[in-house]
């Protein structure tokens, strides 16, 4: 069959109304927070399942009269057809709500301990989902941004320079990392083939609110809030490069709105560090001794070094992390989980509960 992308024009796309899919979940939530508060003239419909990372309180801040809220998940493609085919017929105080025009793909399950101990919930969501938003968007033909992860690409060694580009190849290392690189995948193929206007971004290390206590940053500052340990997978050797989460939605939308159809943009803010440099930031910002956690086994086929190389996205589009310092980065964020502990203190518990029987 030959391919149709060559009958899809470039163009820019300033949407009306956007489908974001997990948008209660940690980047989604702050990509809603980011639109609403940049760009008013765009109305939301947020799609998401409320796994256990994903919670409505993670919106109650947000305007309610700009956005609606559907529970409810990707994989469920009846559900996904009569969102889209009635998104036009809404109305808002009497006024009609533009129909959707763009669809933001965050949903996924990214939780690599989760998805070495059961990998199956992440092929269904990451894949199967994926697949499903694929096939309603092009049948009505809706612009699609894919939001990916930098450890589709493996790992790169501590001592290289090397960083990933956009013409990397894929070595996932983990279930988690190879689910996502089968979406990509899919995305590609659906605009090869088929012609949906189509975008991908593969993004670092986020950090910032609403970020779910399992994760690295938020699980050692909850773990000293509430008078636990900080943790420390192996000897703390693994770098990664972090972005805060805020420069990754501005990154996101500069790629939806001018991106050039079926390309990919890497989304980075060289900042690269340690685990074990992290983590004592950390704890320094909170007033503890540097040295004061306790080391834990990694985990298997943990990867070494992330890095990406955002030229592309900086040279086409113009786009440059405003966040770029930090320690400042890390402390907003400790003060946030500080004052915030009504939103995660009730999975605290549980939460360490699974990483003891993980042996983390």
């Amino acid at each position: 069959m030959q391919s149709q992308n060559q009958h899809v024009p470039y163009e820019l796309c300033k949407p009306q109304h956007i489908l974001v899919t997990g948008g209660a979940g940690f980047i989604g939530a702050n990509f809603v927070h980011w639109v609403m508060n940049n760009h008013p003239e765009v109305y939301i419909t947020v799609l998401d399942a409320l796994t256990y990372a994903g919670r409505r309180s993670s919106l109650k801040e947000c305007d309610e009269s700009r956005y609606t809220f559907i529970h409810g998940n990707i994989c469920d493609a009846q559900l996904v057809e009569q969102i889209l085919a009635q998104s036009g017929k809404r109305t808002y105080d009497g006024r009609p709500i533009a129909p959707i025009d763009a669809v933001v793909h965050f949903a996924a399950e990214s939780h690599n301990d989760n998805a070495i101990a059961d990998p199956m919930p992440f092929l269904q969501t990451n894949v199967t989902g994926t697949a499903v938003l694929l096939q309603a968007v092009r049948k009505h033909h809706i612009r699609f941004h894919h939001i990916s992860t930098d450890e589709v690409y493996g790992d790169l060694s501590l001592d290289s320079p090397e960083k990933f580009t956009e013409h990397s190849p894929y070595r996932p290392s983990s279930p988690y990392a190879a689910s996502k690189a089968a979406s990509d995948h899919l995305v590609r193929s659906w605009f090869r083939t088929y012609g949906v206007p189509v975008t991908i971004s593969n993004c670092s290390n986020n950090f910032g609110p609403y970020q779910h206590v399992e994760k690295f940053i938020p699980r050692q500052i909850t773990n000293i809030l509430t008078g636990r340990p900080a943790k420390l997978y192996g000897a703390g050797l693994a770098v990664r490069d972090w972005i805060a989460v805020d420069d990754h939605c501005a990154a996101v939308w500069a790629v939806l709105t001018r991106g050039k159809l079926g390309e990919t943009y890497l989304i980075g803010a060289n900042g690269e560090h340690s685990n074990l440099d992290v983590l004592r930031l950390i704890l320094t910002c909170m007033g503890k001794d540097e040295h004061d956690f306790e080391h834990v086994a990694d985990r298997p086929g943990a990867d070494r070094r992330y890095a990406l190389d955002a030229a592309k996205i900086e040279r086409e589009l113009g786009w440059r992390p405003q966040h770029t310092q930090f320690e400042e980065q890390i402390e907003r964020t400790i003060a946030w989980y500080a004052s915030h502990q009504e939103w995660w203190i009730h999975d605290k518990a549980a939460t360490e509960r699974s990483y003891q029987l993980q042996g983390h």
